[in-house]
């Protein structure tokens, strides 16, 4: 026997003692592997046909798909316009918190010296910015200026204003607590007969912007349970008038979560179509109302600008209104396909 047949002898000896069960379960993996692959791909496949179709759908009934995305958007924009304009208010009231004032009003008996003694060791005080006196005389003559009542002042036997005392905290110590902490300390001082906080409106406009704020969230939470009724009757009508093949498809095997997947997707469009819509009226109504705005800002010396939907509570809105029309659509879809069954 030559060489090279007995080294190819051995060889197949060799092969033969190989353990064939691991070659099969490499083999058998990698079939495995390819299969799950496969079928990720093939689900990947059918949601993006499944929701294409679903889309072409609605574009081929525009008239019913514009009259359902506008009753979504009208929905979602009353609530989000409301958020705007209350962000408004807190970007309009942020600036005044520096514009606090505390009003010390003197007792009677203190003298033009004494208030002017008083003013000087108010300013010198940690925490205040500014201390002006307005005495009694100059009072007077800015009430009888800007009341118009001169002739019934003029009939006074005395001066019935005390001296006044305005102070302004510094910008560091502007907060709610520290300006009412200072308040307190010079209501205490034996010259002062009243401490009067010029802040105490603002305090009041915070709590009407926390009301509206709580009003906003519950006007919400009513207008998306209208938006479910909305995209569950719609996707209830859609699924009516698919009923024929949806009986075919069953009949051939199709299980409800393959009947369901369309359905579903055409309530994700909905509710992706009304968050778009109502931004589009949010961002309309600002632009309509951007002029009178400035015009009035300008009036005041101010440069205030309205402010609108920001970027993330833009994509906040698109999200809450496509998972929206999502839930609605799941909600009416598994109930309605049960009651589809072939006989």
């Amino acid at each position: 026997m030559s060489p090279n047949k007995q080294n190819r002898m051995n060889k197949r000896r060799l092969g033969q003692l190989q353990t064939p069960a691991g070659r099969k379960d490499v083999k058998g993996a990698r079939r495995h592997k390819a299969s799950i692959s496969d079928r990720l791909a093939g689900y990947r496949s059918h949601h993006r046909q499944v929701a294409l179709d679903s889309l072409q759908r609605l574009v081929r009934r525009p008239a019913t798909t514009l009259m359902t995305t506008l009753v979504i958007a009208i929905a979602l924009a009353l609530p989000a316009g409301l958020y705007v304009g209350l962000n408004n208010v807190d970007a309009v009231s942020e600036g005044w918190e520096g514009a606090a004032r505390i009003s010390l009003f003197l007792k009677p008996a203190i003298s033009n010296g004494q208030a002017e003694t008083l003013r000087r060791t108010i300013a010198s005080r940690e925490g205040v910015a500014e201390a002006v006196y307005i005495s009694p005389d100059k009072a007077l003559e800015e009430f009888r200026a800007s009341s118009g009542f001169g002739d019934v002042l003029d009939q006074l036997d005395a001066n019935p204003l005390p001296g006044l005392i305005v102070v302004t905290p510094r910008e560091a110590n502007v907060s709610a607590a520290a300006v009412e902490a200072l308040q307190s300390n010079l209501a205490r001082l034996p010259e002062v007969d009243l401490a009067k906080l010029d802040m105490e409106w603002l305090h009041r406009l915070n709590r009407i912007t926390e009301l509206g704020r709580r009003l906003t969230l519950a006007l919400a939470a009513m207008l998306a349970v209208g938006v479910l009724l909305i995209i569950g009757n719609t996707i209830k009508l859609a699924i009516e008038g698919r009923r024929e093949e949806i009986l075919v498809v069953k009949l051939v095997g199709g299980t409800n979560a393959f009947v369901r997947r369309p359905f579903l997707y055409t309530g994700l469009w909905y509710g992706l179509g009304g968050g778009l819509a109502a931004w589009i009226l949010v961002q309309a109504g600002l632009i309509w109302l951007s002029g009178p705005i400035s015009d009035l800002s300008h009036s005041y010396q101010s440069d205030f600008h309205l402010l609108g939907l920001g970027f993330l509570d833009t994509i906040i809105l698109w999200l809450f209104s496509g998972l929206l029309g999502l839930f609605g659509a799941w909600l009416v879809v598994g109930r309605e396909l049960r009651a589809i069954e072939p006989r």
